[in-house]
């Protein structure tokens, strides 16, 4: 089976708990953040599992994604690769993607590690993500080469694959780039967190020629600038405009980098130098019970309309509405009445 639209990342099962500044503070994390969990947080999870109000969610970028644009699209149109253990969390993972009509098709890791986790700290609209990938990050060039991934990479025509995957095997990502590339295919990826352009800057800029849309933020926008030495970090359409600009291998298709900033304007660059900005979905402060997976449900969205051929204004909007719903709910779920429209 063939899938129109496959996507790439780590799968991890959030934890999920309402976090105080005392919290934060303890662990050194930022309010609104993403980063990966190194000896001084593994207490963490042990701790957060105990709080009263924990929610386990079904996650990881890239799936969240996944799940979303699946709600958006026909049966089966989406079909989501990554690394996982043989374990409970696992079938945790499989249970909430089915239940969202996604395919999966998890690579399973050998050897005892388990199935990656994210402590997902709430606070206010803020959200601090901690990721331990364990089994995740075991995914390699190989395991995106063999038949069965293989055959699904053949099958689909766009692509969506997690900054945060640069960690784990760039060269499996840039597989199936120079695939999209050689057939015309659209393939797309999101920077995910500041630290991605900051820290994995070489690998970031070898992937980014082959990139037909880029997906970010503010902030990521600003750790790109910053890494690049670019004159005004700040000035997000700039930043948005000298990406867009950048050369890219597969000539047919013009590159599109597209910015959210929250209750700000969503950007869109194209290559000519052209700025769209798309006003979000207003909402009352008292209606949003968190923002965790916003930018991911945006994602999907915007896939969902690519995938069906649309253009751009009717992809943002799309986008805009599945954040809009998403950030009604707790972390990165989606409502039994997502619109398909």
């Amino acid at each position: 089976m063939s899938f129109p639209l496959f996507c790439m990342g780590n799968p991890l099962l959030d934890i999920q708990v309402k976090a105080n500044e005392e919290l934060l503070a303890r662990y050194n994390l930022k309010s609104n953040d993403a980063i990966l969990a190194d000896e001084s947080h593994m207490s963490l999870y042990e701790e957060i599992i105990q709080f009263p109000d924990v929610v386990y969610v079904a996650g990881g970028a890239s799936q969240n994604t996944a799940r979303g644009a699946q709600r958006c699209l026909p049966p089966k149109s989406v079909v989501y690769v990554g690394a996982t253990a043989d374990d409970k969390f696992c079938s945790q993972l499989v249970s909430a993607a089915t239940a969202d009509g996604l395919t999966t098709e998890y690579v399973t890791i050998p050897g005892g590690l388990p199935t990656g986790t994210c402590a997902a700290l709430i606070s206010g609209h803020d959200r601090s993500l901690v990721t331990k990938l364990s089994a995740a990050e075991k995914l390699t060039v190989d395991h995106v080469r063999s038949e069965k991934t293989w055959n699904l990479v053949k099958g689909a025509k766009v692509y969506y694959v997690e900054g945060f995957f640069l960690t784990v095997t760039p060269e499996g990502i840039l597989e199936i780039a120079k695939h999209a590339a050689a057939e015309n295919k659209i393939f797309t990826m999101n920077f995910s967190a500041p630290f991605i352009p900051q820290f994995f800057t070489k690998v970031l800029d070898e992937v980014l020629p082959y990139m037909d849309v880029v997906f970010g933020n503010e902030g990521e926008a600003e750790a790109y600038a910053l890494a690049h030495n670019l004159p005004d970090p700040k000035d997000v359409k700039a930043v948005a405009t000298y990406i867009a600009k950048l050369p890219k291998v597969n000539s047919q298709r013009e590159r599109l980098v597209v910015f959210t900033q929250g209750v700000n304007n969503t950007i869109v660059a194209k290559a000519d130098g052209t700025i769209q900005e798309y006003p979000i979905i207003a909402i009352p402060e008292s209606e949003i019970v968190d923002c965790n997976g916003a930018g991911d449900a945006f994602c999907g969205g915007f896939i969902a309309k690519l995938v069906q051929g649309a253009d751009i204004a009717t992809a943002v909007a799309k986008g805009h509405y599945l954040a809009h719903e998403v950030i009604q709910q707790v972390g990165p779920t989606y409502p039994r009445n997502v619109n398909q429209d």
